[in-house]
């Protein structure tokens, strides 16, 4: 896991070369990215500058160390990220008459765009973002893991290619326009997170999960999306398989996943809390790894309550006899906390504060690797979503028929409605008939027509012009019937990926510390699909079932609550960060505290 950064003047006459301060300035604002080490490469003319910032976890000596150059020169990577079935691979080329220097991954990946070029990225099984610049072709190629495990952000001004690992590295090195993007603010109101591609900046993008990009020294572009959700549901081909031999098939393809993410030349913990995703993986660790390390966070307002996930999380650790820590964070510490956390938020989110003090206390026991259990809900059907959201459009669906009803009916109803509950369910006849419409209405944090409280209306027209919301989430669900998947398809694409996983991906690095998701895996996510689409109904009960060793009752039964942490109790409790609406509802506040951080006015 690392920080990478590179800088392309690909424009033969009006770029400039590129400047070795401006990349360092951009990488090493990365450094709790990689604190183990960093690298620099530049073409001999200077159009091409490669930076990086290094987290040993495979290969720990030097000769994994990058940027790493290989094929004599002509071939150069940056590269974040594991690649899981990276001996497989090794060996296949072996065989095949390569030869290789190193044990890490890294070669491997160069080795394989040796052999494939752009088409190695059918082939892997990770998480990853790189770059590699082919001196031969005199071209750039970046690509990004099938579900946007790890970020890649980039910058292209007609003339000059900057990419990193954050938004905020690329403004670090002091070349990239901060003007605010319509499209981001608006999509963060919406959603509390920043939908892909955008970001608060109309200069900087990420690059689409499942992407890859071609760059050439003359300019020209050429982006694939390899893979995509929905297109992979659509294509689905159901698999026969007998009922009975289910679960066997199910536990066979979490092992494998589980064996795959335990691979490192470091110890590897695990988040433990109490629910059905993190106590598996724990319980299925235990079957092929001879000692694991788990650790469970504990809050004071919790105890006594259903949300106090300590109890059971250190019953659970007994009874797999792991090296268990429980680490008790408490409003103190959230507010001495508070001015770093917003700092290392590279992009705001309403979500994250978890996963920070997790990583944290985790980083502190000096692991540098730690399992954890997001996308399991996503994929198991775990979300209320799964079965409110079919509901409400079978319901609701006559009303497609019959123009402009639901919107009068959420003019009138808004006023009277935002006294009782949530302001956005004023929206239900408007947006429930469609998946589309109540998935926007399940997720979103602000309706569209909120959003002129919160933004100039110049601001919200052309963001939402943009964002074209609805239609992308009728696109995500196009082509395919199964309602399980519908809504599986909407939480991979836009909650998983847009707020969880960049959530851990960046409050993980802030304390130097690796967080791999064995349940966000493509050939997991390709084996559920084939069974649902075959008419199984797979469930978060099949998914615990897969252990030998069962886990207990209470956990079995145990009422969904979620990792969670009390950030509105936090906010409000003597004052100790600035929130100037006790009245808000939900996360409503924390959301109008982290964007005010992000552009500078908190």
């Amino acid at each position: 896991m690392c920080g990478i950064a590179g800088i392309f003047s690909y424009h033969s006459t009006a770029a400039s070369p590129v400047d070795p301060k401006e990349l360092r300035l951009i990488r090493d604002s990365m450094r709790m990215r990689g604190p183990d080490g960093k690298g620099e490469y530049y073409s001999r003319d200077r159009r091409v500058g490669l930076g990086h910032r290094r987290l040993a976890i495979i290969d720990l000596s030097e000769n994994g160390a990058q940027p790493m150059v290989g094929d004599n020169g002509n071939l150069i990577i940056t590269y974040n990220g594991e690649i899981y079935n990276y001996r497989a691979l090794r060996q296949s080329l072996i065989k095949k008459g390569y030869r290789f220097r190193t044990q890490s991954d890294t070669e491997v990946l160069l080795t394989l765009y040796m052999e494939k070029g752009e088409s190695m990225v059918h082939d892997l099984r990770g998480m990853f973002a790189f770059a590699i610049w082919d001196e031969r072709k005199k071209g750039l190629f970046l690509a990004r893991d099938h579900f946007g495990i790890k970020p890649l952000y980039f910058a292209d001004d007609g003339k000059t290619l900057r990419f990193a690992s954050q938004v905020k590295a690329l403004l670090a090195g002091g070349c990239v326009s901060t003007q605010l993007d319509p499209a981001g603010q608006v999509g963060f109101y919406l959603w509390g997170h920043l939908p892909e591609p955008y970001t608060l900046y109309r200069s900087i993008r990420s690059l689409e999960a499942g992407t890859s990009l071609w760059l050439s020294r003359t300019g020209q572009k050429k982006r694939v999306c390899y893979f995509d959700i929905g297109e992979e549901i659509k294509k689905s081909v159901a698999v026969s398989v007998d009922n009975d031999k289910m679960g066997d098939v199910l536990r066979e393809t979490l092992l494998d996943s589980v064996q795959h993410h335990l691979i490192a030349d470091v110890p590897v913990g695990f988040f433990l809390s109490s629910g059905l995703d993190s106590t598996t993986l724990t319980a299925l660790g235990s079957e092929v790894a001879d000692q694991l390390h788990t650790v469970t966070l504990g809050f004071q307002e919790y105890i006594g309550t259903q949300m106090d996930e300590v109890p059971l999380a250190e019953d659970l650790a007994r009874q797999y006899q792991t090296d268990h820590q429980t680490v008790w964070v408490k409003n103190e510490e959230f507010a001495e906390e508070f001015d770093k956390l917003l700092t290392v938020m590279d992009q705001p989110t309403i979500n994250g504060v978890n996963s920070y003090f997790v990583s944290k206390v985790t980083a502190a026991t000096g692991l540098k690797v730690a399992i954890s259990g997001v996308g399991g809900d996503e994929l198991f059907g775990g979300y209320p979503s799964f079965t409110q959201i079919p509901q409400v459009v079978r319901k609701l669906a006559p009303l497609r028929r019959v123009s402009n009803i639901g919107k009068i009916a959420r003019i009138i109803a808004a006023p009277f409605v935002k006294r009782l509950t949530s302001p956005k369910y004023a929206g239900v006849l408007e947006y429930g008939a469609s998946f589309s419409g109540a998935y926007l209405l399940r997720r979103g944090l602000y309706m569209p027509w909120e959003l002129p409280s919160l933004l100039d209306a110049d601001t919200c027209r052309e963001g939402l012009g943009e964002l074209n919301t609805l239609m992308r989430l009728e696109e995500t669900v196009t082509g395919f019937e199964n309602e399980h998947l519908k809504v599986s398809a909407l939480e991979l694409t836009w909650y998983m990926r847009n707020q969880l996983l960049r959530d851990t991906d960046w409050a993980g690095m802030a304390h130097s510390l690796e967080i791999r998701v064995p349940l966000v895996d493509v050939n997991v996510f390709r084996s559920v699909v084939q069974n649902i689409s075959a008419g199984f109904s797979l469930n978060k009960e099949h998914m615990a079932a897969t252990p030998k060793k069962q886990l207990p009752v209470n956990v079995l039964q145990k009422r969904k609550t979620g990792f969670t942490v009390p950030v509105r109790d936090w906010l409000l409790k003597g004052r100790a960060v600035p929130i100037h609406d006790s009245s808000i509802r939900g996360l409503r506040g924390w959301a109008k505290v982290v964007f005010n951080a992000a552009i500078g006015n908190c």
